[in-house]
């Protein structure tokens, strides 16, 4: 048996390649299927055009060039449901103890046994908290979903890189007053080329306030105070949007055993071919092999650690 640790695009895939070897296995997720594209602001659209998204071989066809979130969430509940994947959903990994061939796995449900163990967890699951007073009010939010409960309200988004953008600009065109606090000198360049014109147009005409080279001293009920160049500045405020980003469950990683670079990128140590890490028997797969470097690894350059890792795994077994 093989446990499978997240129930992404990548964990989804590394269940496909292991049925097609006949390595019983079962995939444990925290959230939901997909939990991470769950998460994605309702109306999000992906960077890569469908293809690039698909696993199992299974078509992806979008309405449009680029699949919406929507078309990626009904998409992988198909192919989960054609593969008919072993998939138990809202259960957490608490524990792992013994070794490769003979692990056991603890839950918050339930206990299992397994020869090896594939973590597949991503790095959209743990928000970058901002540590300051008041980012514990209910009015604080990690995740943007859709602009509707910000309509006519006084919104501060924190960040200036995709995500904060999109959230300022859906809130600005559901008519609500919207603030950012960017802690760099302007958006980031990274923004999708054709957004970025949109928002530094929308700044330019006031019609969005942002403060540069700002960040977030303190947040209460009814205000938020930033430090920006020209000393603190007291808004009123109703929501905070803090698109700050995100990070592996560094958490789950060091109940796991599982050894991370002394770097600022802060990834799993793996071996390349393989994706083992460094406790035998045990692997990483999907884009927590990247660590805080979340710009190197995606859902489309890193289905290949599926077919990487089931092929080991089929030859470890075969020993």
């Amino acid at each position: 048996m093989v446990i499978i640790i997240g129930a992404g695009p990548i964990g989804l895939a590394t269940g496909i390649q292991l049925k097609r070897r006949n390595i019983p296995f079962r995939i444990i997720e925290k959230g939901c299927l997909v939990n991470s594209l769950f998460n994605y602001p309702t109306n999000m659209t992906f960077f890569s055009t469908s293809d690039r998204l698909e696993i199992g071989d299974v078509p992806f066809i979008s309405h449009g060039a680029k699949p919406t979130r929507s078309e990626a969430l009904e998409y992988y509940r198909r192919v989960s449901e054609s593969f008919e994947l072993p998939i138990n959903l809202y259960e957490t990994v608490l524990s792992v103890e013994g070794e490769d061939g003979d692990f056991s796995i603890k839950t918050d449900k339930d206990e299992y046994r397994a020869s090896k163990i594939v973590v597949a967890t991503g790095f959209y699951g743990s928000a970058n908290m901002m540590n300051v007073p008041g980012e514990d009010l209910a009015k604080v939010k990690h995740y943007y979903d859709e602009p509707h409960p910000y309509a006519w309200q006084k919104v501060l988004v924190v960040g200036g890189g995709n995500s904060a953008v999109d959230a300022a600009l859906e809130c600005y065109r559901a008519n609500a007053e919207v603030t950012m606090a960017i802690r760099y000198e302007g958006i980031k360049p990274s923004v999708k080329y054709w957004v970025k014109p949109d928002i530094e147009n929308r700044i330019k005409n006031e019609e969005v306030q942002a403060y540069f080279n700002s960040t977030i001293k303190e947040i209460t009920e009814h205000t938020v105070v930033l430090n920006t160049p020209e000393g603190e500045v007291t808004i009123e405020n109703d929501f905070v949007l803090a698109m700050t980003g995100y990070h592996p469950n560094y958490d789950l990683m060091e109940k796991l055993g599982i050894e991370l670079t002394e770097d600022e990128k802060c990834m799993p140590v793996y071996e390349e071919n393989s994706l083992e890490t460094k406790r035998a028997g045990m692997y990483v797969a999907g884009v927590v092999c990247g660590g805080m470097d979340t710009s190197r690894l995606f859902i489309e350059n890193s289905r290949v650690h599926a077919d990487q890792i089931a092929e080991h795994i089929e030859k470890r077994l075969k020993k």
